[in-house]
């Protein structure tokens, strides 16, 4: 597929919505974790450090709704909700390594693009 601007724009309206999800913040880190092993609720929220309860209730209704997590409730005393990712949400893992292993790469040089931009006159 060709990247031009006109095919952009072209296809912006359906791309979007779709691009707004997986980029944020706590969709990638939850899509992650995942991908190792399904988690339950809490797991999940102790491994990410500073979301919310409300953030993370929102944000896997939002993956689970797109096809890339499945909730599964289990009919125990208490009840577990379980999340895993689904086959369409793993097609995502390759993409996101390869933004991680950028940003490790790089985090260097955009911290001294950071110190010289605070410190322009």
């Amino acid at each position: 597929m060709s990247y031009t601007e006109e095919r952009v724009l072209e296809t912006l309206p359906g791309v979007r919505p779709v691009l707004e999800q997986i980029a944020h913040k706590w969709s990638i880190l939850i899509l992650t974790f995942l991908c190792e092993e399904p988690k339950r609720f809490n797991a999940l929220k102790r491994r990410l450090d500073g979301i919310t309860q409300k953030a993370l209730t929102e944000a896997l209704r939002k993956l689970e709704r797109n096809g890339l997590v499945q909730r599964t409730v289990t009919a125990t005393s208490p009840v577990a909700v379980e999340y895993s990712i689904t086959p369409l949400g793993r097609t995502l893992q390759d993409p996101f390594l390869a933004l991680y292993d950028w940003a490790v790469a790089h985090q260097g040089d955009l911290a001294a693009a950071q110190e010289r931009f605070d410190t322009k006159p």
